[in-house]
């Protein structure tokens, strides 16, 4: 084998084993290749996994951190709304309390400007007299100076027996007043055995003076009280309203709530259940309903009791249970200030003893005094006049027509039927009559004093002038250095001829003009 042969063997041997080695080269760097690509796409997957976790944990504690800041915004926003509903609730019941003090506010208006349009009206009216009296002493000056014009003119003895027929005039103008008071006091001594039997009548009545009158005020333990009375929203008070009918004020008085109703058996039911309601403490609508029911039974027992109780004292006892009940409930009812209930017992007592004075039906005469007022109790639930009301109750109970009779006649609405009727009038008149019996209007009484003080100062010369003793008396006190002493004697007669026109009064009128002089110095 030739040097060349070899050198190619050597050379096809080495090309082998470099393309071997390529290949194994090649083959390794594929090799590397696919592990390094192996290992990326597991780092990636590893990678990608991660961050799925990362996300899903990011994921749940923004939602845990959502929901942390929902339930904190939601807890501050149940707070905000229950302070808003206090305050809201507070408003309410400082608006409610406003709207009432509002509307006492407007009712205590009201009551005054009448006051003021009443005495817009009576100074509208004084201004009126004052006119017509400045008109009239016009025209008597007037009258005077024609009357001394035409005086003027003649002698002396005609201006004398003119003047004498004057004074004689007024002398048989005084002359008869003085007969009719002589006379009204001989009717008196004329009937002297019918006042002893009246009087005796009287004394042996011995009713007391004293007034009863209606409570309309409850007092409370304390202010907190008016709270729970008035109730969340109202609704206490509501439901006591609509209970008993009565009108609760709940006002700025202290410690007092005012119950306002015409009628006083409503409010003595009020009264008595708002008293129950404050002991027991539970103060509710369905508490309220049942205290107001229980009371209204007791109370028409006792209305019973009272009927039962006043029929037996006089002696009467065969009234029907209805007749009594009504009887009864006159103890919740006043006229003028004098109890209803009292006032029939003491004109059933006055009309059976001068009955029997004088020899007539003592029995009638009470039963039917007795009676005579009993419609006031039913008055107020059906139209009519007590009176009809009253006849009509008892004529369907079985009264006889003689009480009847006597109890139609007693505001002398008919013609005397029998001389009992006549009693039970007369026994009536007593009983409404006598001294502390009821109460007169104050109103009235001070405008009659002050319609006699402004006749008394409308004279010219008058200084002052007071009514004293009711009205009886009237003291007038002039200028000395404008009325003399003689003619303080026609001005007597001047103020009493005036009372006697213009005003209405029962008995006399005192009028007592004063005048005096004063001589004033000083020792220096």
């Amino acid at each position: 084998m030739g040097p060349t042969t070899l050198y190619g063997v050597n050379a096809a041997i080495t090309g082998v084993i470099c393309v071997a080695a390529i290949g194994w080269w090649l083959a390794s760097r594929r090799r590397l290749a696919a592990e390094t690509v192996g290992r990326a796409e597991e780092q990636a997957r590893q990678l990608r996994q991660q961050a799925e976790r990362d996300a899903e944990n990011l994921r749940k504690e923004a939602q845990l951190e959502a929901r942390e800041k929902a339930h904190t915004l939601l807890a501050g926003a149940e707070e905000q709304a229950r302070d808003r509903r206090q305050e809201i609730l507070t408003l309410e019941q400082s608006l409610a309390d406003k709207t009432r003090a509002l509307a006492d506010r407007l009712a205590t208006s009201d009551k005054v400007e009448q006051a003021l349009r009443a005495r817009e009206r009576a100074l509208a009216q004084q201004e009126q007299n004052a006119a017509a009296a400045v008109a009239r002493s016009e025209q008597l000056v007037a009258d005077r100076h024609r009357e001394l014009q035409r005086v003027a003119g003649l002698t002396a003895d005609e201006a004398r027996e003119l003047l004498m027929k004057q004074m004689e005039a007024d002398a048989r103008r005084d002359a008869a007043n003085l007969i009719k008071r002589l006379e009204t006091e001989a009717r008196e001594n004329a009937a002297q055995r019918a006042q002893q039997i009246i009087t005796d009548a009287i004394q042996r009545s011995a009713a007391e003076h004293a007034i009863e009158t209606t409570v309309s005020v409850v007092d409370l333990p304390s202010d907190d009280m008016k709270g729970r009375i008035i109730g969340r929203e109202g609704r206490n008070i509501r439901a006591l309203e609509q209970a008993t009918g009565v009108e609760l004020i709940v006002d700025d008085t202290p410690g007092a709530i005012i119950l306002s109703s015409f009628d006083p058996f409503r409010r003595e039911i009020a009264r008595q259940a708002i008293q129950r309601l404050i002991a027991d403490g539970r103060i509710h609508p369905a508490r309220i309903e049942e205290v107001v029911e229980k009371v209204k039974g007791e109370i028409e027992e006792t209305v019973r009791r009272e009927g039962e109780a006043a029929a037996f004292e006089l002696g009467l006892y065969d009234l029907h249970p209805e007749v009594l009940r009504l009887m009864g409930r006159l103890k919740f009812r006043t006229s003028y200030g004098q109890n209803v209930l009292n006032h029939s017992r003491e004109v059933a007592f006055l009309a059976g003893i001068m009955a029997k004075e004088i020899g007539l039906n003592g029995h009638v005469a009470a039963r039917a005094a007795f009676l005579h007022d009993i419609g006031k109790a039913i008055d107020r639930d059906l139209q009519g006049t007590h009176l009809e009301l009253g006849l009509d109750f008892l004529r369907k109970h079985g009264e006889g027509e003689p009480v009847l009779q006597a109890v139609a006649a007693h505001h002398m609405d008919i013609d005397w039927p029998s001389l009992e009727a006549m009693i039970v009038q007369a026994a009536d008149a007593i009983s409404a009559a006598r001294p502390g019996a009821r109460r007169d209007i104050l109103e009235s009484y001070v405008k009659r004093l002050e319609k006699l003080e402004n006749i008394a100062d409308s004279f010219q010369g008058v200084s002052k002038a007071f009514a004293l003793q009711a009205g009886r008396e009237i003291r007038i006190v002039v200028e000395s250095d404008r009325v003399s002493d003689e003619e303080t004697v026609w001005l007597s007669k001047d103020i009493a001829r005036r009372i006697e026109n213009e005003l209405e009064y029962p008995g006399q009128i005192k009028v007592t003009v004063i005048r005096e002089t004063r001589a004033v110095e000083y020792a220096r």
